[in-house]
């Protein structure tokens, strides 16, 4: 079975639909669709982009097997064979824009633009929203992590609690992104060049004789990588002094005890007492790792009360998201190809009306600039425009588009083009940076952030512009579908 294959990992009434525009010959009509996020997850000031390198690989490698075909043929449907003969020539052949990965992004502006035939586009609907959705979703929780745990060593524990293997090794990566320092999936580190640390079980304790005898074992085995889990039994009684044996053995060896592992208890008073025995012992050196359902509150809650924890192994509440299972993602036909016009008046926008505010959907062919003031060097805030607009260093009125009176003059600034092409006629014209280049991208973003925006607790709220043009466009739309 090809588990690799992606193209049928898509809801049924995409098929459906492709189906219904082949039989009314609109098939090839051009379509535009945007996807992006409502609103943060965990009640952040900000999200992380990420799944783009997925996607890529998923639009690359589109295409309908013998065995998809087959099986195609046994849905109630009765698909005609002339229509099952198109999907076997199936290829993308659009134009695909989007944010670069690890990009700081807000809800309301397109993290990705599709422009392609509605036969084409809306296949891709339900796996660009699996992908996405996903990693960016644990980029966000891995950055607010990092935020709180600030230069401590930070490692994604979360495997055996991921929801199955792909989410497990494409969750380390969203990890890594967002500044993690490794991974303890084996395939992650050889997939993506992660890297790998791991200590060991409470069961490596159990299989022994004594857990003096069980430390002394390991530290043997791996003496340049010795980690030791000391809550099996007793931590401050038993764990920590034995640990200690063993690490004045590894000095006598020339070698040194890396650290300590706390998966129990109270891990602020285990780890200020337990950081006295081992400065004590002589042990400076040695750093205290702590695991056991963190997360950033979890964290930021210890550091408070003064935790001597400087390495932190992060699963569950990682891994799935923790308090927020589903980023929320969305992925809305914007603009369909126009009967009359070409050039920039090749498409009509189309827009969705909601008694739901958030959910109106903003029309047209469009970019994304993020205004960044020369003075200080600090965004601005974003702003959507159409595409055919230009922004230069003319003053630019930036105003709220819910509250058109809360509004601002901008001088003196750059505007930055955040969505970059990736996908020109259906081929890829975008190079993959490395993961590490990623990462890098990543962490230089937060430059050009101010601090209310990025904090943890209550951040200010950061503003999604409209240029006035694309903004009194919505609006006399919504007019117009309003009094039908």
């Amino acid at each position: 079975m090809d588990y690799d294959n992606l193209t049928l990992h898509t809801d049924k009434y995409q098929i459906n639909m492709m189906y219904a525009h082949w039989k009314n010959n609109t098939h090839n009509r051009r379509a535009v669709f945007d996807a992006y996020i409502r609103k943060n997850p965990f009640h952040n000031g900000y999200s992380v982009f990420a799944g783009l390198e997925k996607i890529v690989h998923y639009v690359n490698n589109l295409h309908f097997t013998d065995k998809d075909i087959a099986y195609l043929k046994e849905q109630e449907e009765n698909y005609e064979e002339a229509f099952l003969d198109v999907l076997r020539a199936f290829k993308f052949t659009g134009n695909i824009h989007a944010m670069r990965e690890g990009e700081i992004v807000f809800p309301n502006e397109p993290l990705l633009r599709i422009e392609a035939s509605i036969f084409e586009a809306q296949l891709l609907e339900t796996t660009i929203l699996n992908i996405m959705n996903y990693q960016s979703l644990i980029a966000t929780k891995a950055s607010r992590i990092k935020q709180v745990a600030g230069n401590d060593t930070l490692v994604e524990f979360g495997t055996r609690r991921a929801q199955e293997a792909d989410a497990a090794i494409w969750g380390a990566r969203a990890a890594y992104i967002a500044g993690f320092h490794g991974t303890s999936n084996m395939r992650a580190g050889k997939l993506f060049g992660i890297p790998t640390k791991g200590t060991h079980a409470h069961s490596w304790i159990q299989d022994h004789d004594s857990e003096e005898q069980a430390f002394m074992h390991f530290a043997k085995a791996l003496p340049d990588q010795a980690i030791l889990l000391v809550d099996t039994y007793d931590t401050l009684r038993s764990g920590i002094p034995n640990a200690i044996k063993v690490g004045k053995w590894l000095e006598s060896q020339g070698k040194r005890l890396k650290g300590i592992r706390l998966d129990s208890g109270d891990l602020a008073r285990l780890s200020i007492e337990g950081r006295k025995m081992l400065d004590e012992a002589g042990m400076e050196h040695v750093q205290i790792m702590a695991s056991s359902s963190l997360d950033e509150e979890v964290i930021m809650h210890l550091k408070l009360q003064g935790a001597k924890i400087t390495s932190w192994g992060i699963g569950t509440k990682l891994i799935t998201g923790g308090d927020n299972h589903s980023l929320g993602g969305v992925y809305k036909l914007v603009a369909k190809e126009s009967k009359t016009g070409d050039g920039d008046n090749a498409y009509d926008p189309v827009i969705k009306l909601s008694e739901d505010q958030e959910k109106v959907v903003t029309p047209g062919l469009k970019k994304v600039y993020r205004i960044i003031n020369r003075k200080t060097n600090k965004t601005e805030g974003d702003y959507v425009a159409l595409e055919h607009e230009t922004v230069d260093d003319e003053p630019l009125l930036m105003f709220d588009p819910l509250f058109p009176h809360k509004s601002k003059r901008v001088e003196n600034y750059e505007a930055v083009e955040l969505l970059q092409p990736i996908f020109e006629n259906g081929e890829q014209v975008y190079q993959l940076p490395t993961l590490d280049e990623i990462h890098s991208f990543h962490e230089s973003r937060f430059s050009f952030m101010w601090q209310e925006t990025l904090r943890m607790l209550n951040p200010q709220k950061y503003y999604v512009d409209l240029s006035y043009d694309l903004w009194q466009m919505k609006q006399q739309m919504i007019e117009k579908h309003s009094m039908k």
